[in-house]
């Protein structure tokens, strides 16, 4: 029965990680598809470019809710830990390959980083790492990918100590692997000097 619950749990957060929030709320009250502007990500940075600050904050809390909200249920529910990290890893999969807008998505760092912190707490000390490399660099890619390597390290120390499942250390791993990986456009752009920078606006036809 675990089992089946386990499936349902997974299948559910990715339905719910595939929610594409910033469009969502583009689309709802702003009247515009973030994805024609900017860097043309769903994700609260880009949403900040585009819609400005009260939206941006509210798809990076909507976000961060889709990584949190299984990993809180399959605990409370005394579910495995295997269909635990499955279920983190699928919110972050249907996050950044949504059904619901042609398999295209965002990068996945405020759902796996809600998620990663729901499954291994200790990975809120980062925050000041990212905030750091942000308002050092003004390069929010930047941070994110030097912080969910560190969150991977972070993980798979706590594993081999033997405080953490590994079934979770894995999960925040792929995790992290799959945020790189989202990010290639913005290393290559960071190796060119051409990233865009934190607190930048883009123009909309709405605007």
């Amino acid at each position: 029965m675990d089992t089946a619950w386990g499936i349902i749990l997974v299948l559910a957060a990715y339905a719910l990680g595939a929610i594409p929030w910033g469009v969502v709320l583009g689309r709802t009250f702003a009247g515009i598809d973030v994805r024609d502007y900017g860097s043309k990500s769903i994700g609260a940075t880009n949403a900040l470019r585009v819609l400005g600050r009260k939206f941006s904050i509210a798809v990076l809390i909507l976000d961060m809710v889709k990584g949190v909200l299984p990993v809180v249920i399959g605990r409370a529910a005394g579910l495995p830990d295997w269909s635990i990290g499955l279920a983190a890893l699928a919110a972050v999969v249907g996050h950044c390959w949504s059904p619901y807008i042609g398999f295209t998505g965002g990068k996945g760092v405020a759902t796996g980083g809600g998620a990663g912190v729901a499954l291994f707490p200790w990975l809120l000390l980062l925050i000041p790492i990212i905030v750091g490399v942000v308002l050092v660099t003004r390069y929010v890619s930047l941070g994110s990918i030097v912080t969910v390597i560190l969150a991977s390290i972070a993980a798979v120390v706590t594993a081999a100590m033997g405080h953490l499942p590994w079934s979770w250390a894995v999960a925040i791993v792929l995790m992290s692997a799959i945020i790189v990986q989202r990010h290639h456009a913005n290393i290559a752009r960071l190796r060119a000097g051409t990233e865009n920078k934190f607190g930048s606006r883009v123009k909309t036809e709405a605007a």
